[in-house]
């Protein structure tokens, strides 16, 4: 019984006995499980931010990698993209996917008479059809001292276009910024990086026959911007209103010619484009595609600046490259050394100058056949003719006119003439003012012109026959004066003694005597019994020698002293003041009537008296006319004003005193309308 109670415990405790063990593997495992929960919850922190890592990485390397193949893709095309797009992520900063290369275009202007503001305004609408804002910019209503230094990182492209005025100087409306900027180029506290960043381009504007000062300004901006560190983005242009000299014919083809080529830059720079390769890369492998657009026209700009050798090759004050020809430099030499060195530049700079003077030989030999080939230009470019028309000018043939004078009019109705009627008995309804040549050797600043018409010292256009000059001056005075046939007030016998030309003045506007075949033009007046008056400007001595009689010949005597000459006339002739001098010791020596012509510009010239009378003893002239100045109204090419028209009263007393200090001459007459007085030699007044 025992053991029969034995065998039946045994299996109810391995029953147990299995259970305690199933009991304690089931403990061990929960307690296993629970002790790594624990612990990735306790350290959730930190898996959370390796996670996050993780996810900022891939996303951040396949970015990248989409990016470079995208910039493969654009360098390969040979073109960027243009619009500006941004990503945002969690997290994470703004990050551009595209640039603007140019935000927009400054134009700036400094113009004395006009013109360089009309092409700002032309300008401004073509780069207003690429859809880029403009801004035209008076150079006088600009602070470059608080402003200019925004354009180093404003993205702008800055075009300056700057007119030459009177001995190399900048017009008054850009005195200021040019005095500015040279400064700011030459004082080290601005630093000759100031402008580094700043994009722009230079159109000059002046005239060749002033061959010492010509396009100064527009070379010295270009300059100083450089100096500054500034990077042109096309090479610096020239316009000329020579037609002779001028590249395109004339300043205004010279200009469109220069705006094409901007414009194209422009649109390169819009897109983003580098300038093509220029074949200097070393070992066959393009840099240039490795650039950003800025340093695509820095490296423009300074290759540009290297073509036009503006700066000395030894010594620079723009922004250099610390290394050159791959040697590393500190800009030190050791003492020792210095002789070496100093020994070595002069060496290169004599093979410069050598180099550089054979190529200029080459030049002018070339330019020289070129001259010899091309034929001579036409005076009248289509902006002059416009401009004399509007004046009532009737051109004639390519450097001619003729105007209807208002004392013609005047005597066709039967009221009075000028003052040559009061004078010398010319009856102004039938003298025909002409001239056969427009250009003229000064710049008078009392010119009736306003400065429209040419200049030059010598005559290099194209000659018109003066047969046909003298028959189409009769044709259009003629048709000018049939314009008043039935107009009420006009008599009827002096509208047919208008037609039949009389008298004919060669003082219209420019310097008749430049012509070359004045004598001929002269003789055949002559022919047909028509009188002559000729106005010359004093400029011209050979050609006074030279000159046929006339009836009357006249030379402006605008000045009795060098600098008030100057001053007043601006003329071309380095010389002028000897050619002046030996102009009237010529006019002494022709043996028929002379006329002085003096104008008086009040506060200018009114009160040389004394000057004035010896001036009258080297011409001896049989006449002086003194007349006040007239006043043509406002114009940007002379800042006269009322206040230097003399009154009558003034003119008279200043004809007195001048006759008192004359012995051989006397007052003869006075044209109080033209405000103009005659003194006349003794041997005229008696004859």
């Amino acid at each position: 019984m025992t053991q029969t109670l034995i065998l039946g415990i045994l299996p109810q405790a391995a029953f147990v006995a299995a259970q305690q063990v199933d009991t304690d593997m089931s403990t061990n495992a929960w307690d296993f499980a629970y002790t790594h929960l624990m612990f990735l919850w306790l350290n959730r922190f930190y898996i959370y931010s390796c996670a996050a890592i993780g996810i900022t990485v891939w996303f951040c390397s396949h970015f990248i990698t989409a990016r470079k193949k995208q910039q493969n893709e654009n360098v390969h095309n040979g073109s960027l993209p243009l619009k500006t797009k941004t990503l945002k992520s969690y997290n994470s900063p703004s990050i551009k996917e595209q640039d603007v290369y140019v935000a927009g275009v400054k134009i700036f202007y400094g113009s004395q008479t006009g013109t360089a503001k009309g092409f700002a305004h032309m300008l401004d609408g073509e780069i207003t059809l690429l859809g880029l804002p403009v801004e035209i910019i008076n150079m006088k209503e600009y602070d470059p001292d608080d402003n200019l230094i925004e354009e180093a990182t404003s993205k702008n492209v800055c075009v300056f276009l700057v007119a030459t005025y009177t001995d190399g100087q900048p017009p008054e409306s850009a005195e200021w910024f040019c005095k500015w900027l040279e400064e700011a180029s030459n004082d080290f506290r601005f630093g000759k990086t100031y402008l580094k960043g700043m994009r722009y381009a230079v159109f000059g504007l002046g005239n060749s026959v002033y061959s010492t000062h010509y396009n100064t300004v527009g070379k010295n901006i270009d300059k100083w911007l450089w100096m500054l560190s500034a990077s042109r983005v096309m090479t610096r242009a020239e316009g000329d209103c020579n037609v002779v000299k001028s590249k395109h014919g004339s300043i205004e083809s010279d200009f469109e010619a220069w705006k094409a080529k901007f414009l194209s830059r422009l649109k390169a720079l819009i897109s983003g484009e580098k300038k093509p390769c220029s074949g200097k890369c070393k070992k066959g492998k393009c840099k240039s595609k490795m650039k950003s657009s800025t340093d695509a026209v820095e490296e423009e700009a300074k290759h540009s600046e290297h073509e036009e050798t503006e700066e000395e090759t030894f010594e620079t004050t723009s922004d250099s490259e610390p290394e050159e020809h791959g040697e590393p430099g500190s800009g030190l030499i050791d003492m020792e050394d210095l002789g070496k060195a100093m020994s070595i530049m002069k060496k290169a700079k004599r093979e410069q100058d050598t180099n550089e003077e054979a190529r200029n030989r080459g030049k002018s030999l070339q330019s020289d056949e070129a001259k010899e080939k091309e034929e001579p230009r036409e005076m009248i470019t289509p902006a002059l003719q416009e401009a004399l028309t509007k004046q009532g000018y009737r051109l004639i043939g390519s450097h001619s006119g003729v105007k209807l004078c208002r004392w013609t009019k005047s005597m066709l109705r039967g009221r009075g003439g000028c003052y040559k009627h009061t004078f010398y008995g010319i009856e102004s309804h039938r003298c025909m003012e002409t001239t056969p040549s427009l250009a003229c050797a000064n710049k008078c600043v009392f010119c009736w012109r306003h400065h429209t018409n040419p200049v030059g010292t010598e005559w290099r256009w194209k000659m018109d026959q003066p047969e046909m000059i003298l028959e189409e001056a009769i044709l259009n005075h003629q048709n000018m004066i049939k314009q008043f046939k039935g107009v009420p007030g006009v008599k009827p016998e002096r509208y047919e003694e208008g037609l039949v030309v009389k008298h004919c003045a060669l003082s219209l506007v420019g310097e008749p005597i430049m012509y070359p075949e004045i004598n001929k033009f002269l003789r055949l007046l002559h022919n047909q019994h028509i009188s002559s008056f000729l106005v010359t400007n004093a400029q011209f001595p050979e050609e006074i020698r030279s000159l046929e009689p006339v009836t009357q010949l006249y030379v402006s005597v605008d000045a009795s002293t060098k600098d008030s000459l100057k001053k007043i006339d601006r003329p071309l002739f380095k010389d002028f003041w000897q050619r002046f001098l030996d102009s009237l010791k010529a006019l002494a020596e022709k043996q028929q009537r002379t006329v002085y012509r003096l104008t008086l510009v009040k506060a200018w010239n009114v009160e040389e008296l004394k000057a004035y009378a010896d001036l009258v003893a080297v011409g001896r002239p049989d006449f002086i006319e003194v007349k006040g100045v007239t006043y043509c109204g406002e114009s940007s090419a002379s800042n006269l004003t009322m206040a230097n028209v003399p009154w009558h009263d003034e003119v008279v007393r200043f004809v007195e005193e001048l006759a008192d200090l004359l012995p051989d001459y006397e007052v003869a007459c006075e044209h109080e309308h033209s405000n103009c007085m005659l003194i006349a030699h003794e041997k005229v007044l008696f004859y």
